[in-house]
């Protein structure tokens, strides 16, 4: 990794220089959001010497994971859809911070825009792990084209089509090719989960709840005209009332958008309403926010119910007696579970006491004074090391999960960029076509939960 002496005093240069002091109230309040936006920043400049030392300099594919255990450093060769594009979003996200030069971002995701053309496909999509020495797929793992990833794939590759107009002709031509028909049941109005290329059979499952990470692949499979908007509209907001081995019956009645009957239900917890992802994480709720304007559109829909769940999981951790906040998938000392604030799901995980840092910066844009205590309180529990944030903490027990998950990773990145250059990554996915056609999607839901 590159050493840059001079990075914390551009750092306080740059902050300067983008702080528009009249929109702030007062001295001490300006002085603590440049302090606040320095903080955030520092954490980027660490997080991304992750992907900095930890990218297969050949082939431009992170990691998936890194531990730090007694015996050394465990490193996972092996690479997902996902994190290539949160790796090349994390690079927009550098370079937009200052960590990186344009010409720098644009050379690294230029060797892995080379991988990306040369990589084994179906229908132009991605299988779902990669070994990141030479680009193979991994087999042993299985020979999965999974929904979901590509999806984060495809965003990804968006972003860095409009951030880079040098290779917006390659990113353009690589999301044109990804069929992401070839993984829709018009039947259903859903997607099934992907395919087994090798059992040559689709998943029995669709994914069917809207409030999850997988509405970006339907966002932007609507955006590309592969599927019909009425996909959108097809996706459960709660189950069906009748529906009874769900955690609540739902409230709320139907709505009409585009000829398609929606049941508009919502949860409700601590005198709160809400629409319910499927574990209760925040990872399923809030990661599509990285790249849709949610927040901006969504204010009657999605925003909102950002905005909630956000609410509710700082709610449940105080009535939990947990000393910090942010429940979501995460690396465990010997492995990897899904956490949650188990009653804003659907069937919802358990959260096991366990905290992970992604989910606290997912959260920056909503409340940001509570995200900047709880990595204070995080720090306490010695959770920051060389890269940034370790991947969990059990605050209960204070064990620490000492590793570094690209995907968490680049939520982190991602997440810091948007707040601190107000919804830039998201400015640049929804400058492309794919990401205006459908925003109409977004303005003119109403959810049960005003």
């Amino acid at each position: 990794m590159k050493k840059r002496k001079l990075f914390g005093f551009l750092l306080t240069i740059s902050l300067l220089a983008n702080l528009n002091l009249t929109s702030v109230a007062s001295a001490s309040e300006a002085s603590s959001l440049i302090g606040f936006r320095a903080e955030l920043k520092a954490v980027a400049y660490k997080t991304y010497s992750f992907f900095e030392d930890y990218t297969d300099p050949s082939t431009g594919m992170t990691y998936d994971e890194v531990r730090i255990t007694e015996d050394g450093t465990q490193e996972a060769k092996r690479t997902s859809p996902t994190n290539i594009g949160m790796y090349m979003m994390s690079t927009v996200s550098a370079q937009q911070l200052g960590i990186l030069s344009k010409e720098e971002a644009v050379k690294r995701i230029q060797i892995t825009l080379h991988s990306l053309e040369k990589l084994e496909k179906w229908n132009g999509l991605y299988y779902n792990w990669y070994n990141t020495d030479d680009g193979t797929v991994k087999r042993d793992w299985g020979q999965f084209i999974s929904q979901v990833d590509n999806g984060w794939l495809s965003a990804g590759l968006i972003v860095v089509g409009q951030a880079y107009e040098e290779l917006r002709g390659d990113t353009s031509k690589l999301v044109k090719d990804m069929d992401y028909t070839s993984l829709y049941d018009p039947e259903v109005g859903q997607f099934r989960g992907g395919y087994d290329v090798a059992k040559g059979k689709l998943t029995d499952h669709h994914y069917g709840m809207f409030y999850t990470e997988p509405r970006v692949a339907s966002y932007i499979a609507i955006g590309k005209g592969d599927v019909p908007k009425e996909h959108w509209w097809k996706l459960y907001r709660t189950m069906p009332k009748e529906w009874d081995w769900q955690a609540q019956i739902p409230q709320g009645g139907n709505l009409q958008y585009d000829g398609v009957n929606v049941f508009e239900g919502n949860y409700e917890y601590n005198g709160v309403k809400f629409v319910p992802s499927w574990g209760g994480s925040m990872f399923e709720g809030l990661m599509p926010g990285l790249v849709l304007k949610e927040k901006e559109l969504g204010t009657k829909a999605l925003g909102l119910n950002n905005k909630r769940h956000v609410e509710l999981q700082i709610a449940y951790a105080k009535e939990k007696g947990y000393p910090a906040w942010g429940f979501s998938p995460a690396a465990t000392p010997t492995g990897y579970s899904e956490f949650a604030a188990t009653p804003l799901g659907t069937s919802g995980y358990k959260d096991g006491a366990t905290v992970t840092a992604h989910a606290t910066f997912l959260a920056l844009e909503y409340a940001p004074e509570s995200v900047r205590k709880n990595m204070k309180t995080l720090k306490k529990f010695k959770m920051y090391g060389k890269y940034g944030f370790y991947d969990s903490v059990n605050v209960e027990t204070g064990e620490l999960a000492k590793a570094y998950l690209a995907l968490d990773q680049g939520m982190i990145m991602v997440s810091i960029a948007n707040y601190v250059k107000d919804g830039v990554i998201r400015d640049y996915f929804h400058s492309d076509p794919i990401g205006q056609k459908p925003e109409e999607l977004l303005q003119k839901e109403v959810f049960s939960i005003q």
